[in-house]
């Protein structure tokens, strides 16, 4: 189960590091995904990058790849690049300020794009700006990466989704869990098909897509 600021301000960067205990749950689990969908070199494209600890996690296990981070949040982008300059990755990028619902993202095609606990935490429509800003960025044939809690219609939701559920929408009524079936017939709509679907750490679910030929 995820809390939508799932994070403390870090030790040794006050008022700059943060740290989401999530993280050391499920990084590994994530990178033993992303092994079998990232190509051997590339830039990576990270939505809604958080903390960071995440992409610096990446960047140390995959040091042939150049990782890009994002989010809309400056205290979150402060945050990257405390934790980049902390463990020292030469191969993560300064984050940029990319929102979902931005009319375009001005950069280069990445190689992958990859997006860890947002979809939740933000209105429907900053899922279908993902999607179409995904689209018009990534080559036939590239992954796209989304990772989070999700409902399905054939698999009762646990518990713990369910209070979590609850506590988004108290929130903000915009937010909440959202259906697979829902993402795929977005995916659809916008030139992606489901590639595989894996079940991860506390609940979660890791959904990889790949643009149409």
């Amino acid at each position: 189960m995820t809390d939508p600021k799932p994070w403390t301000i870090g030790d040794s960067a006050p008022g700059e590091q943060r740290h989401a205990p999530a993280t050391m749950r499920n990084r590994d689990a994530i990178v033993d995904v992303l092994r079998d969908i990232l190509p051997e070199q590339g830039t990576i494209l990270e939505i809604a990058s958080g903390t960071g600890e995440h992409i610096v996690y990446f960047g140390l296990k995959f040091p042939d790849l150049t990782f890009q981070p994002s989010d809309p949040d400056p205290d979150c982008c402060q945050s990257i690049a405390a934790w980049t300059k902390r463990e020292a990755v030469a191969n993560v990028l300064p984050p940029l300020p990319l929102d979902a619902q931005a009319k375009r993202w001005d950069l280069p095609k990445p190689a992958a794009i990859l997006c860890i606990n947002m979809v939740h935490i933000s209105p429907w429509e900053s899922s279908i700006g993902l999607f179409e800003k995904a689209a018009d960025l990534l080559d036939p044939g590239a992954p796209f990466y989304l990772y989070g809690p999700y409902l399905r219609a054939d698999v009762e939701t646990a518990p713990g989704n369910l209070a979590f559920e609850r506590s988004l929408k108290s929130r903000d009524l915009r937010w909440g869990l959202r259906d697979v079936a829902d993402m795929d017939a977005l995916a659809d709509r916008t030139g992606f098909a489901r590639e595989s679907l894996t079940e991860m750490p506390a609940n979660n679910i890791s959904l990889v897509y790949r643009k149409h030929g």
